[in-house]
């Protein structure tokens, strides 16, 4: 993966709004808060349900989930390591360019690996991101199982899932922790609380 365009010919072009003119017109700050965690864990119920009371109170915002984005953006990646890699890098563009046009953007991908997730943080200016690590149990996440994911991962059906065949770096210092097998009312009231908006 380049670190750098390809095209030689392109120069970045700077508009006329600020980050400042966007938070007075949508009347709030913009983010990315990054739902970490294990398949299973509640991630997309978790960021679903924060959009849900985000947007009752007025903030614009809006969730990119795994799965959904595997539909259409990254429906060319698989789940080797190099894909995985290549999914996070392109999702957390796109989140900068939610971010900045003045949107609280909350993501939902177990995204396994701490420098993808680092390299996302680097993106963004300061408090700009927001790691949620949906700190579940395994063995609640592999409970719940509604994918039917993980009987398959042990049965050796699905190679490289995170968690039983392939890696899962837990974040060591998010800004958020929560645990779903706790009700989702108290993560959302929590996440809330934390992200002061």
């Amino acid at each position: 993966m380049a670190d750098t365009p390809v095209s030689r010919n392109i120069v970045r072009a700077d508009g006329h709004v600020s980050g400042d003119d966007r938070a007075a017109l949508y009347g709030h700050s913009s983010r990315t808060v990054w739902f970490t965690g294990l398949s299973g864990s509640g991630k997309s119920t978790l960021a679903f349900a924060v959009e849900r009371a985000l947007v009752d109170k007025g903030v614009a915002c809006y969730v990119l989930d795994g799965d959904n984005v595997r539909f259409g953006l990254n429906r060319d990646l698989g789940f080797s390591p190099e894909d995985r890699t290549e999914n996070i890098r392109r999702i957390g563009e796109v989140c900068r360019l939610f971010q900045d046009a003045g949107l609280v953007v909350l993501t939902a991908f177990i995204s396994p690996y701490q420098t993808d997730r680092d390299q996302v943080r680097a993106l963004h200016g300061p408090g700009q991101f927001v790691e949620v690590f949906v700190d579940t149990p395994i063995e609640v996440c592999e409970a719940r199982d509604v994918k039917g994911l993980y009987a398959k991962a042990r049965a050796g059906d699905i190679p490289e899932f995170s968690g039983i065949s392939a890696p899962y770096e837990a974040p060591t210092t998010p800004e958020i922790r929560v645990d779903t097998s706790r009700p989702i009312d108290e993560c959302v009231t929590h996440i809330l609380e934390q992200l002061g908006l």
